[in-house]
């Protein structure tokens, strides 16, 4: 059976858990060690995706269409294992499904209550299927002491005693924060999240302690012995100047021979960390940059384009380049200033979004990418938007517009009902729950092989990941193929557009799923490692 390494927080929240679990499990993989992830959230939202990005971040989508927590994306990238909706639970499925087990009868008439029917529906989640790896790290999101949070900490603290001993471990993550006046590292709101811990029957064995400066050896034995940790498992974690240098930092304050030391693992194989200490070397050393700009909508929260900046990065790595990323909100752009806001561009990415809100500032970025000749990149409504764009000032088609943002004459983007997932009809209406109208996870997509994009994938078979709702209407494919817009794929059953681009165009692609969810730092996306390097060219014609 596997053995479990559960990670708390404390002090604030954003610490970097998921990070820390990444790094961590990419730590125990370059030992020969293989790993699954959990992700427990408290809150009780079912999932996050009826969550503004604002509140949450991006949601992240796997191939199985759960849409999930940002840091399953950082546990992909970072280790190449394919999560499920298996990786990722919250307080409020726990509850729906407890409920719904209630509804049925099948308590036999007894009092539903958080312990033992809560915590045994999460125990049951986090240790269903993993018999076939080493290690499972297991996530407990928000930081401890918040209220909706114990009944994770309860029954992980149980499943540390049910496990078989010394099958579990907790890793805490705190911080140590600096106060300028005293010059001074304070550990005592470290000492004060661990009492908490314990109170609730929880005892670290691994403490994580985030910094933006060294700590001094005095500090980290001060929190040794006042935590009841051995000074060897307390470990610094600082900032660092990029994501990727997290695992060679860990591994240099020897997290992963705490983490085996503390299971009495004695005989592991040294790490093989050079692809690391490649990236590492790469990213502090580029060959030259390129300039991005990417016109959103969420663009305040980075974390609301997490993937999507990731994959761009490593577009940026295989080119050897450093990727300077400027946003841009779509609401600011206008036919006046476009030219003001974009000129400095190498490359223009409009991303993904929902809702009418800033719909005409994208369409803007279209028409002055296409027009100028600088290389473009549309992700799900960035797609749309070109094929809006395409439709008006090509086309001809007045009042061109999408029926998500209300009655238009000519809605050449749509709400299809009906489509086809492998040998499955999927229908949805427009009074389905909001989740239940997207067409989620991964599909497949045929390319003509003449196109563009099949040569940068090299096949005209793929498989993306999706969440959207509307569809660019079929309808209107044969006018707008005439006007010059090239429908380069396809849905399987020739319904669905789901890519297209421009012949007499550097880059122009503009695709229907999210790319961005599948790039990892040792395969990144080829359609990220293309644009990139149309980037690079645009700037040195510049």
């Amino acid at each position: 059976m596997a053995r479990f390494i559960f990670i708390t927080g404390g002090v604030v929240s954003s610490l970097g858990k998921g990070l820390a679990s990444a790094a961590l499990g990419a730590l125990l993989q370059s030992r020969g060690f293989s790993v699954k992830f959990r992700k427990l959230d408290p809150y009780l939202n079912v999932d996050p995706g009826t969550m503004s990005p604002y509140q949450h971040g991006e949601v992240y989508v796997t191939d199985d269409g759960a849409e999930t927590d940002l840091d399953l994306g950082h546990y992909e990238r970072f280790t190449g294992v394919k999560l499920t909706q298996k990786a990722n639970v919250t307080a409020g499925r726990i509850y729906q499904q407890v409920l719904a087990k209630e509804r049925r009868g099948e308590y036999n008439g007894g009092t539903v209550q958080v312990i033992p029917h809560v915590t045994n529906a999460i125990k049951d989640f986090t240790v269903d299927n993993v018999d076939d790896v080493d290690f499972v790290l297991c996530e407990i999101g928000g930081t401890v002491g918040d209220i909706e949070g114990l009944p994770f900490f309860e029954a992980i603290r149980q499943l540390k005693h049910e496990l078989p001993q010394g099958d579990a471990i907790f890793i805490h993550l705190t911080l140590l924060p600096y106060i300028p006046t005293a010059g001074e590292l304070k550990t005592k709101p470290t000492q004060h999240s661990v009492k908490e811990l314990r109170s609730i029957g929880i005892q670290p064995d691994i403490l994580l302690c985030r910094s933006d400066r060294p700590i001094p050896k005095t500090e980290l034995a001060k929190i040794a012995l006042f935590c009841n940790v051995r000074e060897d498992a307390v470990i610094q974690a600082l900032d660092l100047n990029s994501i990727y240098d997290v695992p060679l930092a860990y591994h240099d304050e020897g997290l992963d021979d705490a983490v085996l030391a503390a299971f009495g693992i004695k005989d592991a194989p040294e790490p093989d960390l050079s692809r690391w200490h490649e990236i590492s070397e790469i990213v502090a050393n580029p060959d030259g940059h390129v300039n991005v700009t990417i016109v959103g909508k969420y663009v305040e929260l980075e974390d609301a384009y997490k993937s999507l900046k990731e994959a761009l990065m490593h577009g940026g790595i295989s080119n050897r380049v450093k990727v300077n990323l400027t946003w841009i909100n779509s609401e600011t752009v206008t036919e006046d200033n476009v030219d003001e806001l974009l000129r400095q561009a190498d490359a223009i990415l409009v991303a993904a979004g929902f809702g009418e809100r800033g719909t005409e500032g994208k369409i803007e970025a279209v028409r002055y990418a296409r027009e100028k000749k600088v290389p473009f990149f549309g992700i799900c409504l960035g797609m749309q938007m070109a094929v809006i764009e395409a439709a008006r000032y090509l086309a001809g088609i007045e009042g061109a517009s999408s029926s998500e943002f209300g009655a238009c004459e000519h809605p050449v983007i749509g709400l299809m009902t009906e489509w086809t997932k492998g040998n499955e009809k999927v229908a949805r209406g427009e009074k389905d729950d909001l989740g239940g109208t997207l067409r989620l996870g991964a599909y497949d997509c045929v390319f003509d092989k003449d196109s563009k994009i099949a040569d940068i994938y090299g096949s005209t078979d793929i498989s993306e990941r999706h969440r959207h709702r509307y569809e660019v209407n079929i309808n209107y494919k044969a006018q707008l193929e005439d006007a010059g817009l090239v429908f380069s794929g396809m849905s399987p059953d020739g319904v669905l557009p789901e890519t297209i681009e421009y012949k007499d165009h550097p880059w122009f692609i503009g695709v229907q799923y999210h790319p961005e969810l599948k790039s990892q730092i040792f395969k990144p996306h080829p359609l990220f490692v293309s644009f990139i390097e149309a980037a690079a060219e645009q700037s040195r014609l510049v």
